[in-house]
């Protein structure tokens, strides 16, 4: 079974970090919601709160498949100044694992070296990351090496779907497509 983390923050984007988890989960990939510190519920950018099941420091990189970022602007900047974080997505990295993000968080990924050329992320984001490689509109998801980036909210089933043909492959992907009613997800087909 795969295992993905999906470190969250105070202030993080509540759909996008929910979507992941739910259709992830869907899929049968083992998803590990884990908090920056000892508080076990983290609040979100609008107000809704979330358990996690453990902290990100207790996580061993070998473990891991996949590492995920949900963004939100407050979630993000504690996700980029964060040792932990920054020393996980480093080290996947390095050992070619698979690394996704979306919203504002492909700034967390810059800030650790990771983030590949291609990439895309909430608009007006990549001003504080860098215009060139930025395809904007152009695509809900985009892949670059073995690492996954996507555009903000709306992108979310979308994003994590992708996340679901990487890890699971063509069938479990259509098949929860069509069970999630994602007909509007047709571009990653």
């Amino acid at each position: 079974m795969s295992r993905v983390l999906v470190p969250i923050a105070s202030g993080f984007e509540e759909i996008e970090a929910v979507a992941i988890i739910d259709v992830l989960r869907r899929a049968e990939i083992e998803v590990l919601v884990a908090s920056l510190d000892e508080e076990k519920l983290v609040k979100g950018a609008n107000g809704i709160t979330v358990q996690t099941d453990m902290q990100v420091r207790d996580i061993g990189v070998d473990t891991l498949d996949m590492i995920i970022l949900p963004g939100g602007w407050d979630g993000t900047y504690a996700l980029a100044d964060d040792e932990n974080v920054q020393r996980i997505l480093k080290e996947m990295d390095s050992k070619g694992k698979n690394i996704a993000a979306i919203c504002a968080a492909p700034f967390a990924l810059n800030k650790a070296g990771v983030l590949k050329h291609n990439y895309t992320c909430y608009p007006s984001v990549e001003e504080q990351i860098r215009e060139d490689g930025y395809l904007g509109d152009k695509a809900m998801v985009v892949e670059d090496g073995n690492v996954m980036t996507s555009r903000g909210p709306g992108t979310a089933i979308c994003f994590a779907l992708a996340i679901v043909k990487k890890l699971k492959g063509e069938e479990t992907y259509k098949m929860l497509k069509a069970g999630v009613l994602a007909n509007f997800c047709e571009d990653l087909a």
